[in-house]
């Protein structure tokens, strides 16, 4: 783990995470109940251009960061059933 909970102006990071020489960009969603989608579809394309946003700010910033190969992924967990959760990698590009 490289960070957790980055924070901007632009939104929020998760978790910064490495995989190999790729820096990994996770949002993690928990939701109590499905009623408008579960956790997933709660990843709309504004929440992604944020997330991609705040990426860039991070990247800007930390050091030797700016030529790595980076990806979005998101870490889905359903609070019905705790023990269930769902790492998509590559969710999104930008």
């Amino acid at each position: 783990m490289v960070a957790r909970n980055y924070r901007c102006r632009f939104g929020e990071i998760d978790l910064v995470l490495e995989d190999g020489d790729a820096l990994v960009f996770a949002e993690v969603r928990l939701r109590a109940r499905s009623d408008y989608g579960g956790a997933a579809a709660s990843i709309d394309r504004r929440k992604q251009s944020r997330i991609a946003a705040a990426a860039r700010h991070y990247l800007a910033h930390a050091r030797g960061s700016q030529s790595r190969p980076c990806r979005f992924d998101v870490v889905l967990m359903d609070r019905l059933d705790a023990g269930a959760i769902e790492w998509i990698r590559d969710a999104f590009g930008v």
